[in-house]
């Protein structure tokens, strides 16, 4: 009878002791339990989704007042035909939360105005390896090599040339970063084929002789302060069947996990010109601007 109580009692002290043991092994040197993980790493939490989860509607969400100002009507249309025109026509699209677009066009007597405005919300697939934000800051990097603009500098570390109010790195051969407000100096109009490279001109030397009375050209470049990083891409196409230029200036910049693209042309009814720089970028920077205050609300 005796040894029949003592058995129970040296098994509970047995299972007691090996209990400890596995507790010793789930937790840490403060005491707070941990997952079992093998090789000792740690198992990293999934990114946060972006921060935005839809997409305004495009159509609506220029100011009326701004777009009649990059699209004048001709006096000649009606009421009905300037409200069409104004309306605009939206993109087809088969996932109104992922990439939705608006376009205008409008023929004025000065000439021929196209205008697009586009919203892609970018998702990641494999949020434990990339983050939305992440995601979209790779499409946005891939649109500028594409435009031949300077890289931004890598996320959280500060970009050559910060001592200078720029935060962009300049590849050899690419256009100057804007300076802070997202104005640049003029850019060097391209040496004609055969001619000097820039870098062999004397210090100070334009590379080509610029009339007087033509506009500076402000050229494409990297902006600052429109969303989390933007830059704009200015194109001047070849003269047309009637002698003038259409000069197209796209914008693009990324907030948060959105990217949006406006591309402003301009084509004038005249022969011979062309449309000016500065002009037809700020309109684009305007509209752009107010499109990222929308999100920012």
């Amino acid at each position: 009878m005796r040894r029949r109580r003592v058995l129970p009692g040296i098994a509970m002290l047995t299972a007691l002791v090996a209990g400890a043991a596995g507790l010793t092994g789930c937790t840490d040197g403060s005491g707070i339990g941990t997952s079992d993980q093998k090789g000792g790493g740690s198992t990293a939490a999934p990114a946060q989704p972006g921060k935005y989860r839809s997409l305004p509607q495009p159509c609506k969400a220029a100011d009326p007042k701004r777009l009649k100002a990059m699209l004048p009507a001709a006096d000649s249309l009606t009421t009905e035909q300037r409200d069409r025109l104004y309306a605009g026509t939206a993109d087809p699209s088969y996932d109104g939360d992922r990439h939705v677009g608006c376009r205008w066009n409008a023929q004025a007597p000065e000439g021929n105005l196209l205008l697009s405005v586009t919203f892609e919300r970018v998702v990641s697939y494999d949020r434990g390896a990339t983050s939305d934000d992440d995601k979209a800051r790779q499409v946005y990097v891939r649109r500028l090599t594409d435009a031949k603009l300077p890289f931004p500098a890598p996320s959280g570390s500060p970009a050559p040339g910060a001592g200078n109010g720029t935060n962009t790195s300049t590849p050899p051969g690419a256009p100057p970063a804007a300076s802070p407000g997202g104005s640049a100096a003029p850019s060097p109009a391209p040496s004609a084929p055969g001619s000097a490279s820039q870098s062999a001109q004397p210090s100070g030397q334009p590379s080509a002789p610029v009339s007087p009375t033509a506009p500076p050209e402000l050229g494409s470049r990297v902006l600052e302060g429109l969303g989390s990083e933007a830059f704009l891409d200015d194109k001047l196409g070849a003269a047309g069947a009637a002698g003038a230029q259409t000069r197209t200036v796209r914008i693009v910049f990324r907030t948060s996990n959105v990217l949006v693209t406006v591309e402003y042309s301009v084509q004038p009814s005249g022969p011979g010109a062309v449309p000016p720089s500065a002009e037809t970028q700020e309109k684009a920077r305007q509209l752009a601007q107010a499109l990222a205050e929308r999100f920012s609300e």
